[in-house]
C-alpha cells in the first residue's frame, strides 16, 4: 500500500457496519425471539429467505432496504457478497433466516465468509423447524414414557460430498425420534433404506408441510405407506418428516389444526394502527390476518374551527362522538390546547358504538347517552327521546367524510350544531404490495371491513372490474348495519354481520360462518 492511501485510510477509517444473522422461525411470524425482532427493527438492510415471513420483512424501517433472496443452485455466493458490499458501506444488515441460522440453514458458512472478510456479525438463534413444526401438528419430539432422544438429519446432503455423511444403520436402529429436513423427494430412499436397515414397517411416519403456517398439512401413516400416501396426497416440500412412536401421540396433542379458524386467510381492511386488536383475535382463532391498510387517519388541513369550539366548550349542551377515532382525535387536540377532561365538566356527551364508548372511559369519561343499536341515526333518536333539543347547542367533532344524517336529524330537532373536522380519513389509492396476487389466486376466503371509509377504499383500490373476480368466493365480514349497506352499495355481497357492532362479536361471527360452511361441505 502506497503512504498516499496509508495517509487515506487512517483519516477515511472504513464505516463500521455489522451483520446478523437472525433466525426468523419456521414460519408463524410470532415465533420469531425477541432479539430477532429488534434486529429487524433498526436494519438498514434486510436480506431475507423465501421462507422467512413477509410480515416480518416489514417490521423493518421505512429507510430500510428489502432484498428477497429465494433459494436456487449456486446462489450462495451471491448472498454472501450481498452481505459484505452492505455491511462494508456501514449499514446494519439483517440476514433474516427461516427457522435457525445454525440448523440446515447455511448460517454458518456466512459468518465464516463475513469471518474472513473482517466483518462483524452476530448470530441470533431462531425457533428450529425440528421442534416448532411437530409441535403445531401436536406430536412431541421427545415424551419420558416414550423417548429421550432424537436426532436432526438432512434428507438432501450436499452432491459435492465425496461419501456421504448418514449412517442408516445407525439411524434404523435408534429408538428415539428421527427428524429429516428436506426430504420430501428423497421420501422413497429414506423409507427404503430405514427398512432395509431393521426399522420395523409399521413405524409411526408424519409428514408436515409448510408447518406453523395456516398452509399447514400433516400427513399420518407408517413406514410401510406413506409413500403412496404422500403420491395420494400430493405432498410437496417444504416438509418435515418426523419418525417415531411419538408421532401416535398427535390425536391427543393436535392443538393448533383443531383451531376453529385453522387455514383461514383473512384480509384485514382497517387502519394499521386500528388492527391490533382483530388480528390478534384472529390469531387466536387460528387464521392468518393479512393485514392491507386502506385508510389512513390524518389531521385536519386547518384547526381553527376545531379550537374555537373547543375554547368555547362551556358553552355547549352536548358533545357527540361517532367513532373511537373522533374521541382520540379531540382529546390529543384537548390536550395541545393546554385543557383536559375537566373541559367538559358540565357538558353531555353522547356516544355511538362500543369502541367509543371505551375510547371515552379511557378517557375517564361515561357517556350519558348511548342507543342500543350501533348506528349513528339512532344516536339522533335516543337524544330526541331524552332530551330537549330545542336551542341546544351540540358540538359534532367528525371525520370529514362522516355522513350528514347525524347533524341534519340534531338539526331538524331544533338543535344548533357546530359540526368540526377532527381528523380526515385518506384513503390509499392500490392495494398493499401482495395482495393482488393472494385475491387473483383465491387464497383469500374472507374479507373484513370494519367501516363504511374501508370499504370505499378497498373497492377504489380494486376498481369495478376486478371487484367481482376477487371476491366472487370471499365471504364479506362487516361489523354493522352501515358499514354492510355501503358494502352492499359497492357490489358486494354481505355474508357475515355480528348482533353487536364490536370486534369480539365480529370475530364470533366468522368462526359461525365458518363452522356453517363447513358442515355444508360436509353434507
Amino acid at each position: 500500500m502506497s503512504d498516499e492511501n496509508q495517509g487515506m485510510s487512517a483519516t477515511t477509517p472504513r464505516p463500521s457496519g455489522i451483520v446478523y444473522l437472525v433466525g426468523a422461525g419456521p414460519g408463524d411470524p410470532g415465533l420469531i425471539t425477541v432479539k430477532g425482532l429488534a434486529c429487524v427493527r433498526k436494519a438498514d438492510v434486510v436480506v431475507a429467505d423465501y421462507l422467512a415471513d413477509e410480515r416480518l420483512v416489514a417490521e423493518a424501517p421505512a429507510h430500510a432496504e428489502r432484498i428477497h433472496v429465494p433459494w436456487r443452485p449456486g446462489r450462495q455466493e451471491e448472498i454472501n457478497d450481498l452481505l459484505v458490499r452492505h455491511s462494508e458501506a456501514g449499514k446494519t444488515v439483517v440476514r433474516l433466516k427461516g427457522g435457525d441460522p445454525f440448523v440446515f440453514g447455511r448460517g454458518g458458512e456466512e459468518g465464516l465468509h463475513l469471518q474472513r472478510r473482517g466483518i462483524p456479525f452476530e448470530v441470533v438463534p431462531g425457533v428450529t423447524a425440528a421442534v416448532a413444526v411437530p409441535a403445531y401438528a401436536g406430536i412431541p419430539v421427545t415424551h419420558r414414557e416414550i423417548t429421550s432422544t432424537m436426532t436432526v438429519v438432512t434428507g438432501h446432503e450436499s452432491p459435492d460430498k465425496a461419501r456421504p455423511d448418514l449412517d442408516w444403520e445407525a439411524l434404523a436402529r435408534r429408538i428415539g425420534t428421527l427428524i429429516f429436513y428436506m426430504g420430501a423427494r428423497n421420501l422413497p430412499v429414506i423409507v427404503e433404506r430405514l427398512i432395509d436397515h431393521g426399522r420395523p414397517k409399521d413405524t409411526p411416519v408424519a409428514l408436515i408441510q409448510w408447518g406453523t403456517t395456516p398452509e399447514q398439512r400433516t400427513l399420518v401413516g407408517t413406514l410401510d405407506d406413506i409413500v403412496s400416501r404422500a403420491r395420494s396426497a400430493a405432498f410437496t416440500p417444504p416438509v418435515l418428516i418426523i419418525v417415531g412412536e411419538v408421532v401416535a401421540l398427535r390425536p391427543q396433542l393436535n392443538w393448533f389444526e383443531s383451531k376453529p379458524l385453522f387455514g383461514v386467510r383473512v384480509l384485514v381492511t382497517r387502519a394499521r394502527d386500528q388492527a391490533g386488536e382483530l388480528s390478534e383475535s384472529l390469531v387466536r382463532m387460528g387464521a392468518e390476518p393479512v393485514e392491507a391498510p386502506l385508510i389512513r387517519i390524518e389531521a385536519p388541513d386547518d384547526w381553527s374551527s376545531v379550537d374555537t369550539a373547543l375554547a368555547d366548550l362551556s358553552g355547549f349542551d352536548h358533545v357527540v362522538f361517532t367513532s373511537g377515532n373522533a374521541v382520540e382525535a379531540f382529546f390529543s387536540r384537548l390536550i395541545e390546547n393546554g385543557m383536559d377532561a375537566r373541559a367538559l365538566g358540565g357538558v353531555r356527551v353522547a356516544a355511538v358504538g362500543r369502541a367509543t364508548t371505551d375510547a371515552l372511559r379511557a378517557r375517564g369519561i361515561e357517556a350519558d347517552y348511548q342507543p342500543d343499536v350501533f348506528r349513528a341515526e339512532k344516536l339522533v333518536e335516543t337524544l330526541v327521546e331524552n332530551c330537549d333539543l330545542r336551542d341546544a347547542r351540540i358540538l359534532f367533532p367528525a371525520a370529514d367524510i362522516a355522513g350528514p344524517a347525524v347533524g341534519e336529524g340534531l338539526t331538524t330537532a331544533g338543535a344548533n350544531v357546530t359540526r368540526v373536522t377532527i381528523y380526515r380519513t385518506a384513503m390509499e389509492e392500490v392495494l398493499p404490495g401482495g395482495i393482488d396476487s393472494l385475491l387473483e389466486g383465491g387464497k383469500i376466503h374472507v374479507a373484513v371491513f370494519a367501516s363504511s371509509s374501508a370499504v370505499k377504499a378497498f373497492a377504489t383500490a380494486v376498481g369495478p372490474d376486478r371487484l367481482r373476480r376477487y371476491t366472487e368466493n370471499v365471504r364479506i365480514a362487516c361489523i354493522g348495519p352501515a358499514t354492510a349497506e355501503t358494502a352492499e352499495e359497492a357490489g358486494l355481497a354481505v355474508d357475515i354481520m355480528p348482533d353487536q357492532a364490536t370486534i369480539p362479536a365480529l370475530v364470533d361471527a366468522i368462526v359461525r360462518d365458518r363452522q356453517t360452511v363447513a358442515a355444508r361441505h360436509t353434507e
